[in-house]
Order: C-alpha cells, then structure tokens, then sequence
C-alpha cells in the first residue's frame, strides 16, 4: 500500500486472493484469516494477502457468507462524498451513452456492476427506486442517495422522489430489518403517490412502485420485448407468464393477429388488461388467468395448433445451486411442451432470469427439450439484459438473462 491508511486490516486465504486478483469482488466468511471482533459491522476495510500484498478495500458484513464485498482495488481512494460522486457520474454517464433516448426508464445502478456492492437504483420517469442489500451501503445511503439526486438534477433530469423498496428477506442475512417508503431528501415535497407512467417501446404503463414486483416493472427484458414485436406481425401469439402483459403488448403493437396473455395471478391479468386498454390494443388481446404447466399439455391434447408464436418468460425457477437439476427439469417441461404445441414454421422465444441457470446448462436444456419434442431449432436471435444492467465478465453473478428466438423446424 502505497500511503498510510486509517482502515482495519483483513487478512484473507490465498483461494480469496486468487478470486480478487481475477477481478471478483467477493470474500466469503470461511476465506478471512484475521478476526474481526470489534469492527463495526459495515465498516470500511483493507485486503490483504497472507505476504501482506493490498488487495483491495470494501464493506465488512459481519452477518453475511459474502464477509466482504471490494469496492475499490486503487490503495490512493479515498471513500468520501467525492469519491461516491464521482462513481455515481461514471454510471450515469454510462447510461447516458448505451440507453440513449430510453434513459427516463432504465436502471441507473446495477450493484457490483457499477461499483455498489447490493444496492439497485431503478428510474420510472421522476421517480427513483433503490434496494439495499448490503450493511455497507446502507451505512453510506444517507449521504448517497441525496448524491444521486444531485447527479441527475445536474444533468437536466427531474427526479420528484426516491422510494425504498427494502421489503426482501436477503436483507435480514445482513442483520437489517425489511422495510419500504419515501427517503427524505432535504428540500423536496415528498411526491403523493408512489404509481407512475413509463413509456417503453411505445407502450405506456402504470407502475406501482410501491406495491409491483421487485422494484415496480422489470426493466432489463426491454429490447428482447422489441425484439418479439419485430417477429410478430400476422401471428397467433401466446405469451406465458405475462405478468404485466408486456411481452403481449409488444407483440399486438408489432401487429399480431391476435395474442392471449396468461398468467396464474388474477391480480397480474388485471394489471395486464388495463394496460392493453390503456394502449388502445385490447381489440386484438384476450387473458387468461391458468397455471402455464397445466394449460400447454391441455392445448396439445387437444390437438390443435391454435398459436405460431409462443413466448415463455417463466420466473426463475431456480435461486440456489443445489435446485438447479429441479429447475431444469421445470425449464425443459414448459419448452418441450411449446415445441410440441408449435405447427413447423412456428415461433418460439424463450428465456431464463436466473444467473444459477448458466448459458451452457440453459442451451443443453433446449437441445434435449427440442430432441424429445423431435423438432429442430432454427436460431434466430441469442439475446441477454438491456445494457443498462451491464455485464462484469469477472463477476458471473451480473450475467443472468438468457433470452433466444427460434423458429421451429
């Protein structure tokens, strides 16, 4: 280290420091040597090697299997309000590159990605919504978050409001309590609702951010929905999981002859019907409230073909390692049955949000699904999130949608 530094000394295993030096930002509790009695939890502090070699610095988490989460490997950093400041100009200027003319919609920190270990920031128009995962970041939000509004308030962008949406069980492994609702920032009126409009790929929707899933809506599925729209004009569409109906939105704003959304929840048909009525496009809509498991098995005894273009947009089936095998198989079972369901020549987009499902696994799933469903897959697209949840080729972890198109042949 390069400068006398006022933060404790962790050291850590030589398996910790080879994950470090290949760029991961993790060390997990079994990997530190040096005890930690009397940090606070929270605390900033330095990374070692057993030769004494620096690291890097990052959050202690006293109550977490990841014990320490690198925010910095630069021994000079100072982690004050300059320092925060600047990352957080770095990621929207980021933003303001990749996403371009969809900026009042995107995610304006993706965690480790950006440098913010556990913490999300999501913009829906004026509004702002953050989930804090880490003890570290909750520690520093209060200066933080009023940052974030400086930053994009210093580039023209009018954010009325920054709600919590800290209502997750992930935050009680680091010793915090769940809770949602406004953060107070100094000198500006707290907003009187917490539903919003976004307009993405010309469709409007209303978001709940206090009450929707994850943070409201989810955003990083915005240009493989472009992507449907393109395929879908003249088409018989049925879209699985519709949740919010977006998936089905796009594919009757690109044209579809029809398209039937499904959804197992009463209260997302809803939500999903009032949004084709907001946009003008129920005429060509219909919605279905079914378990998808069930209903595709049903539509293939019957033995029509009533759809040519199927969309499976399922929630993760797997969130551990150790139910990856079941999630496969859940994965297999609902494509095998669309593939069955699909005249040849048919369509078929299908998807995996879990970073537990890698590529690999997710491909060798469709390649055994399409062998039993004795058809062949014609790739048309390998599509992962929108840009503004970037991808750390170092962390696997930010790396977690895999979305493809294919025509059944």
């Amino acid at each position: 280290m390069r400068r006398q530094r006022e933060y404790p000394i962790l050291t850590v295993t030589r398996k910790a420091q080879s994950a470090l030096e290949g760029g991961h930002p993790w060390v997990y509790d079994e990997e530190v040597l040096t005890p930690t009695e009397g940090i606070p939890n929270g605390s900033v502090v330095d990374v070692v090697s057993d030769k004494n070699r620096y690291l890097g610095t990052g959050f202690l988490s006293e109550k977490s299997k990841i014990r320490i989460r690198i925010v910095s490997r630069n021994a000079n950093d100072s982690f004050d309000e300059a320092f925060w400041e600047r990352r957080l100009r770095y990621a929207w200027e980021y933003r303001r590159t990749v996403m371009a003319e969809d900026i009042n919609a995107c995610r304006v920190v993706f965690g480790e990605a950006d440098g913010f270990p556990g913490l999300t920031v999501d913009r829906y128009g004026e509004l702002l919504v953050t989930q804090t995962l880490s003890i570290g970041i909750e520690k520093i939000k209060p200066m933080l978050f009023p940052l974030i509004y400086k930053v994009l308030a210093s580039d023209g962008q009018k954010i009325t409001g920054i709600f919590e949406r800290n209502d997750v069980a992930i935050r009680e492994l680091e010793g915090m309590e769940q809770n949602k609702g406004w953060f107070r920032l100094e000198g500006v009126p707290q907003p009187d609702s917490a539903i919003t409009i976004i307009n993405e790929n010309g469709i409007d929707y209303e978001i709940d951010i206090e009450n929707g899933q994850k943070t409201g809506f989810f955003l990083d599925q915005k240009y493989n929905r472009r992507a449907v729209a393109r395929l879908a004009k003249g088409k018989r569409v049925l879209d699985c999981f519709t949740h919010t109906g977006s998936f089905a939105l796009n594919a009757a704003l690109g044209g579809a002859e029809h398209v039937c959304a499904v959804d197992v929840s009463e209260t997302a048909i809803e939500m999903a019907r009032k949004n084709a009525v907001r946009n003008g496009l129920e005429g060509r809509m219909s919605f279905m409230k079914a378990d998808v498991l069930d209903l595709l098995p049903e539509l293939e005894r019957k033995g029509d073909r009533p759809y040519d273009f199927i969309i499976l947009d399922p929630p993760a089936f797997t969130k551990s390692r150790k139910t990856v095998d079941s999630a496969m198989r859940g994965y297999k079972e609902i494509n095998y049955r669309a593939m069955k369901l699909l005249p040849r020549g048919g369509y078929l987009a299908t998807c995996s949000c879990s970073h537990f499902m890698p590529d690999e696994l997710f491909r060798k799933m469709l390649k055994s699904a399409a062998h039993d469903a004795s058809v062949e897959l014609r790739q048309i697209e390998a599509r992962q999130q929108a840009p503004d949840h970037p991808i750390l080729w170092n962390v696997p972890e930010t790396d977690y949608l895999k979305f493809y198109i294919f025509q059944i042949v």
